[in-house]
């Protein structure tokens, strides 16, 4: 029994398209090691949740420019003052569970009809937004929102809830 010529020849080719292969994957992964040598560098030395946290302050300064976040302290002040009115973006079921005392509710489904209770007719009310934790956008999300509608004083504390209550703040549970 004779063995066709182009049959004696693919384990040969086969190896030579092994050989292209292993090639393209060694200079995929060397371009990823030079592109991403910054997040590589961060792993390697545990800096990961910190290179995160500076990205997402990044990126939430060019995407809310000019919303005021005022820290802890200064948000716990303005509660004390009673002249801001704290709005608490977070779905009903989490408002209703525990939320700062006094706050109303304004849950993102509803963020669509900002004209209607409760929020103030008078447009210079100072407005405060929070939602769960600092990882959630939803404050910065929807304090954007109510700047487009005409409000003209509004912050988002960025720290949210678990900050505040962590904090061991006033805190009311709707009966």
């Amino acid at each position: 029994m004779r063995i066709p010529a182009s049959e004696m020849n693919l384990p040969r080719r086969l190896w030579q398209e092994v050989a292209a292969a292993l090639v393209l994957l060694v200079f995929a992964a060397g371009a990823a090691l030079v592109w991403q040598r910054p997040l590589i560098t961060a792993a390697w030395r545990g800096e990961v949740p910190a290179l995160l946290a500076a990205k997402r302050q990044e990126r939430r300064a060019e995407q809310f420019h000019g919303i005021p976040t005022p820290d802890l302290a200064e948000t716990y002040r303005l509660w004390q003052e009673r002249q801001t009115l704290f709005i608490d973006a977070r779905p009903a079921s989490e408002y209703e569970e525990l939320h700062v005392a006094g706050a109303v509710n304004l849950p993102p489904e509803a963020w669509d009809r900002l004209a209607s209770p409760p929020l103030p007719p008078d447009k210079d009310h100072p407005l405060l937004v929070y939602c769960s934790q600092e990882s959630c956008d939803d404050a910065l999300k929807l304090a954007r929102r109510l700047r487009e509608a005409g409000y003209t004083r509004v912050m988002a504390f960025t720290g949210g809830f678990r900050e505040w209550d962590e904090a061991g703040y006033p805190v009311d549970i709707v009966r």
